[in-house]
């Protein structure tokens, strides 16, 4: 999260001197903006003031370049008040302005970037908290925070506890150095692990009224720049590896090409470091004097950030998903996003409950991560909408193992997923016949229950959209084949509850009355079969009581299939 400090006064001071939409962009509500602008000051504020990361860098940029999308998609409104009214980031002032860094998009802006350079370095972009260093004869006598850049806070007494900044330098030296506090991580991978929540863990150490002396010693230090130190960086490097700072001194490499970055970045983002990392920072050689920096990007450093772990998603709408046991689902429908190669276009939310604790709506910006690089997984709300649209949300009391064996109005979604374990491997296992043929039967009126489909008529079949003549005529051969399935696969194809397949095992040989014998079992029965405990039980013999399922049994006894006879 680099720039300046920016609160919604400010924002909006460049908002109102929007221009015109881009084109095919949603236009938004000035309300929305402004929800934006106020949550991007929030953000500033608890980095530049307090050290702290409320999101992810990823993050941070896509709302940033959102709020800029939607700066020219209002007209202009004339001059707002743009007065900062902020107070200080800090009370100690930085002798030398800490400058952030500019962020090269991808790799023809580097390319571009490295055109117009004579002499280039790069090292790793360390995912920490800035500060600046100040040594008086040597001696540490004042740390300050990065704050907004231009003032910070004393972080003196906390940093003299660190091993890894010394308190007093190798000779009488006057020095200025800035750097990144990070957490000490052993062989870290940054594709694999990310950033850890490294630089909120340093934040709040260095937050805490006392830092103890463990905790001091799981921070380092990685020098990036020495204001006051030689003009030369080759020379500088040699004066910082003479100080005792041979961390950075190691990780700081000559490139020429976009080939040696582009290497150098994949190494240090799919290789162990010693630290979080979340990018590579390309700096020229020579810079100007350290009195001439200001608290902005320069034009001698940028940033080449790794590929995203998040993104930022527009919900536009909520889909409540009933399982076949009764358990809701919500999923949201995102506009399409892009990450790590992949449209990502849904992202469930996992439970009912985390639903109405997070409270998602069409209209909020969510966040998207990749679980284990392939499954999407919702990291969280990041700002609402303003405008909060009513939905339709499921009673979780109306949905459960025993519901909707029929798809009667709200039971379609979870009579559908009956039928497809019915038809899947746990149950029937019937070759070619996938929750997208149950879904055209059901729609088209074809199956009013469990079991509707056993009987149906090629003709029949064919009328439904989207099977043909030959497809028909396979899902008669297919629907023959299920009279054939053991009683113990059928018994799983209904739905009966983990452990009725014990049940049949301790039967025995399977007998034309199974059904019925299993049926007249009372709970403490169930309960002595190894690994079915008293809530078992009891969801076992509700299951064989419950009305639909014994005329689901009754239908299947006289068809004859086997094990159901009466």
């Amino acid at each position: 999260m680099i720039g300046s400090l920016t609160l919604a006064p400010f924002l909006w001071s460049s908002l109102v001197r929007a221009a015109s939409c881009p084109a095919g962009a949603d236009v938004p509500s000035e309300s929305e903006v402004v929800a934006l602008a106020r949550r991007l000051a929030e953000w500033d504020d608890a980095y530049y003031r307090r050290g702290e990361s409320p999101v992810s860098d990823a993050i941070y940029d896509q709302a940033r370049r959102q709020f800029e999308t939607w700066q020219r998609c209002l007209p202009d409104r004339g001059e707002a008040d743009g007065h900062d009214r902020s107070p200080p980031a800090g009370p100690v002032p930085h002798p030398v302005a800490q400058t952030g860094l500019a962020k090269l998009e991808d790799e023809d802006a580097v390319r571009r970037w490295l055109a117009r350079r004579d002499e280039v370095w790069v090292q790793p972009k360390v995912d920490g908290v800035a500060v600046t260093l100040i040594y008086r004869d040597g001696w540490l006598v004042r740390a300050i925070s990065r704050g907004d850049g231009r003032h910070g806070q004393d972080w003196t007494p906390a940093v003299r506890r660190m091993a890894a900044v010394p308190s007093r330098l190798p000779g009488r030296l006057d020095a200025l150095l800035q750097g990144e506090l990070h957490l000490r991580l052993d062989d870290h991978v940054q594709a694999e692990a990310g950033s850890a929540g490294a630089r909120s863990e340093v934040a709040g150490l260095l937050a805490r009224e006392t830092l103890t002396v463990e905790a001091a010693t799981r921070i380092g230090f990685f020098v990036w720049d020495w204001p006051d130190g030689p003009p030369a960086m080759r020379q500088r490097l040699e004066g910082l590896a003479r100080l005792g700072f041979t961390e950075a001194v190691a990780l700081t490499h000559r490139v020429e090409t976009l080939d040696e970055v582009r290497r150098w970045r994949e190494r240090w983002y799919r290789g162990p470091l010693p630290f979080a990392t979340d990018g590579v920072v390309l700096r020229q050689g020579g810079r100007p004097s350290g009195e001439q920096w200001q608290a902005e990007p320069p034009d001698w450093a940028a940033a080449w950030k790794h590929p995203p772990r998040e993104a930022l998603a527009e919900v536009r709408g909520v889909e409540f998903r009933i399982g076949r046991t009764g358990r809701i689902t919500p999923l949201l429908h995102l506009r399409p996003v892009v990450l790590d190669g992949r449209v990502i276009r849904r992202v469930s939310v996992g439970s009912l409950e985390h639903w109405r604790e997070q409270d998602i709506r069409p209209g909020d910006r969510v966040a998207i991560a990749l679980a284990g690089l392939t499954i999407p997984r919702l990291e969280g709300v990041v700002w609402r909408a303003t405008r909060r649209p009513h939905l339709s949300v499921p009673l979780a009391e109306d949905y459960h193992p025993l519901s909707c064996f029929r798809p009667t109005p709200g039971c379609e979604g979870q009579f559908i997923e009956r039928l497809a374990w019915l038809g899947g491997p746990e149950g029937l296992d019937l070759p070619g016949v996938g929750p997208g043929t149950w879904a055209a039967l059901v729609e088209a009126r074809r199956v009013e229950d469990l079991l509707g489909w056993m009987d149906l008529p090629a003709g029949e079949l064919r009328r439904v959209p989207g099977i043909g003549q030959a497809r028909a005529d396979r899902l008669v051969e297919t629907f023959a084949l299920a009279r054939r399935r053991p009683f113990a696969d059928w018994l799983a194809a209904l739905g009966a509850p983990p452990g009725a397949a014990s049940g049949v095992e301790a039967l025995g040989e399977t007998s034309d009355e199974a059904w019925s014998r299993l049926a007249g079992w009372e709970a403490p029965r169930w309960g002595a079969l190894p690994g079915i405990g008293p809530t078992r039980a009891g969801d076992l013999v509700a299951f064989f009581a419950h009305p639909e399922v014994e005329a689901l049994a009754a239908r299947l006894g006289a068809r004859g299939i086997e094990g159901f006879a009466r």
